[in-house]
């Protein structure tokens, strides 16, 4: 087998930056991107042969580990039958029943093949309910990248300076109001000052994507308020929330009802999926009964809703979530501990499985304030913790992510690779 600087030399040569999305660059931390030839457990085989403790998780999905036995048993049954139909098959209710059952805001649900294509239709049906073109975003909040929710956009785009993309036209910009996250008043304004031309308002009601930020208390509150005051749709975006931090994603942990959610990540148990959800009456709106049209040859693949439908009934069965905070605040005292001994400011948000390193004195609430933070050391802490056999994500602005499979020696080992990056900057 080739090594990882052969295969990325190779890559280079026929995939644009040699990658197939752009944070796995590395261009953020520096270097050249490890490839991996298999993953087990908590940990990562590099096509080098090294073992590494990996808090990336497949960008969220692993929430049970990596090559999960009762994930794989499914999709083998599953890939017995056949890999993909284009007719409807019974996999697509039953996950349908999960999710409906799991997230009580959820009436009906359409399945779909990414995060991205959740957001995307989300907006679409939003807009076509209301009657309304304009909707509101947030300031480092990443929803894929459909031209209307690519403006300044988190995660790759801000990685990689470039938070308005190329190639979204300007008109398409002009009906999307970018507001700071954590600012009420701001909120307020912009619906007085678009009186009924507000569609929507899409959040990650926990943000991930511009690191892992927090809102502050009664805020997502007064979001839920604004929108029902001025006829607005408000759609969580929960592709990374949703069942990881509870079964009932942060709606569930914040007793608010969106109108619309989308999903992803552990819908699909590591398999290419999406879903978006909600009021039936909006949801209805949808082809074939409404004029929203939406479509996707493999919507509901049934290897893909297998996989997930097996992921979705260990976490009924198992209840994991107190076990996860323990070990996300395991990881967060032990990174503060670290800090604090060296005389390094840090803000380490965390909840249950997800977290952030910022290197930064200011608390980081809003895309303003992670900004803050010294990326260039962040930098040097990750390869420090990569040199270690600790693998997180390669930018200073994005989330990490634990997993059940991390408890006992992984995340011990791991706490003790951070501290030793972390007196050695």
């Amino acid at each position: 087998m080739n090594s990882s600087d052969q295969l990325f030399a190779r890559a280079l040569q026929l995939i644009p930056g040699g990658v197939n999305s752009p944070v796995r660059a590395f261009r953020s931390v520096g270097g050249t991107p490890f490839f991996t030839k298999s993953a087990q457990g908590a940990t990562l085989t590099t096509a080098d042969g090294r073992e590494l403790i990996d808090f990336v998780c497949t960008w969220g999905p692993a929430i049970h580990g990596h090559n999960n036995p009762s994930i794989k048993a499914a999709i083998a049954t599953a890939l017995e039958a056949g890999t993909s139909f284009g007719t409807p098959n019974p996999y697509e209710v039953e996950m349908a029943e999960l999710i409906v059952r799991f997230v009580p805001s959820i009436q009906k649900v359409r399945m779909c093949n990414s995060g991205t294509e959740a957001t995307m239709s989300a907006i679409r049906l939003a807009r076509g309910f209301t009657r309304r073109d304009k909707i509101i975003k947030f300031a480092g909040c990443y929803h894929g990248h459909s031209d209307s929710l690519l403006i300044k956009a988190g995660s790759g785009a801000l990685t990689h300076g470039h938070p308005d993309s190329a190639g979204v036209p300007a008109a398409f910009a002009r009906e999307t109001i970018v507001l700071p996250f954590n600012d009420t008043a701001a909120l307020d304004a912009a619906f007085v000052a678009n009186p009924g031309q507000i569609a929507g308002v899409i959040l990650e009601p926990y943000c991930g994507n511009v690191g892992f930020i927090m809102p502050d208390a009664g805020y997502l509150q007064h979001v839920r308020k604004a929108c029902t005051a001025h006829g607005a749709l408000l759609i969580f975006d929960e592709v990374m929330t949703g069942f990881r931090l509870a079964k009932g994603g942060v709606q569930e942990r914040e007793g608010i009802t969106p109108d619309l959610t989308c999903l992803g990540k552990i819908i699909g148990g590591g398999l290419p999926v999406g879903a978006f959800g909600g009021r039936a009456d909006v949801m209805d709106h949808l082809a074939p009964l409404g004029p929203v049209y939406q479509a996707g040859t493999l919507s509901g693949n049934p290897l893909a809703m297998a996989a997930g439908i097996a992921g979705l009934r260990l976490l009924e069965e198992l209840n994991p979530y107190a076990r996860l905070d323990a070990l996300g605040r395991q990881l967060r005292d032990a990174v503060l501990a670290a800090c604090a001994a060296k005389g390094l400011p840090v803000q380490v948000p965390q909840c249950g499985s997800m977290f952030s390193i910022f290197f930064t004195v200011t608390p980081v609430r809003d895309y303003a304030t992670a900004l803050t933070g010294d990326a260039k050391l962040f930098g040097r802490f990750f390869h420090a913790c990569l040199a270690g056999g600790v693998y997180l994500a390669p930018s200073a602005y994005e989330a990490g992510f634990l997993s059940t499979a991390h408890e006992g020696a992984a995340i011990d080992r791991a706490c003790a690779v951070m501290a030793r990056a972390i007196r050695e900057l």
